[in-house]
């Protein structure tokens, strides 16, 4: 079986939020199918040690801290990334924030608006400018990172959810746009993965057993099972596809 359209040897991928959990897992997934990767998000304790375990392993990697809430810093980063590394062929949309959970009533205008610079804005200001700069020389792949909250209601998420299902929208809004620019833009939509922003959960028995129940495979998935998901996005076995959300949910939005 030929196995090549799965490859990613020589690509360079970008992985925002690579520091940990589902970020961390895709520069690893990544690495391994081939790519060259680079990581950005604001702690880079946490990037030295993704990069390190890129590199125990044989892969390429590069890191750079950063707030992508905020466009000057995007600007320098992605400036510095091609500069040094050279062009980017997959963007892994990936940094958000712990989601606050409270009723929405309760959620102050802080909270909201630090949710959205982080999980929206700081998407909207990379797509700027990687998928811009892909647009140009008309190559590229584009995978955000949704949820299940962009298409289901969890209560108490109300600010997290709102950048998910706005940047569910994004994917497609873009997939248009760039089609004729050869770029391609889809979204992995998770829903509860074990990972540092669903440990309060996993914890907790009344919720951890809820959400089991909840979803028809009858458990939290694994960072790598979602990871696995945006290599295939990302690689020319997906060269067909553009504009669609894969749900890596256990069976969540089939109910």
């Amino acid at each position: 079986m030929d196995l090549s359209p799965f490859s990613l040897q020589g690509k360079r991928a970008l992985v925002t939020g690579g520091g940990r959990g589902i970020g961390r897992a895709c520069a690893l997934a990544l690495a391994q199918a081939g790519a060259q990767v680079a990581v950005v998000s604001r702690t880079q304790a946490q990037l030295e040690e993704t990069t390190a375990q890129i590199r125990a392993r044989g892969g390429e990697a590069w890191a750079r801290a950063a707030d992508l809430g905020q466009p000057a810093q995007v600007e320098n980063l992605i400036e510095g990334l091609y500069r040094e590394w050279g062009e980017v062929d997959i963007l892994v949309n990936n940094a958000a924030i712990s989601p606050i959970f409270k009723r929405v009533e309760e959620v102050a205008p802080a909270e909201w608006a630090q949710i959205i610079s982080v999980n929206l804005s700081g998407a909207f200001f990379i797509l700027q400018q990687v998928g811009g700069r892909m647009a140009a020389r008309q190559r590229g792949t584009v995978v955000n990172l949704t949820s299940v909250g962009a298409v289901r209601a969890l209560p108490h998420l109300s600010a997290y959810t709102a950048t998910k299902a706005a940047l569910d929208e994004l994917t497609r809004t873009l997939a248009v746009e760039w089609a004729r620019s050869g770029v391609r833009v889809n979204a992995v939509a998770p829903a509860y993965i074990e990972t540092e922003m669903t440990v309060g959960i996993q914890e907790h028995p009344h919720l951890r057993q809820r959400v089991e129940e909840r979803t028809p495979l009858g458990r939290f998935g694994r960072p790598e099972e979602v990871a696995w998901a945006v290599v295939f996005l990302a690689s020319e076995a997906a060269s067909y596809i553009t504009g669609h959300t894969l749900f890596v949910d256990g069976g969540w939005t089939a109910l």
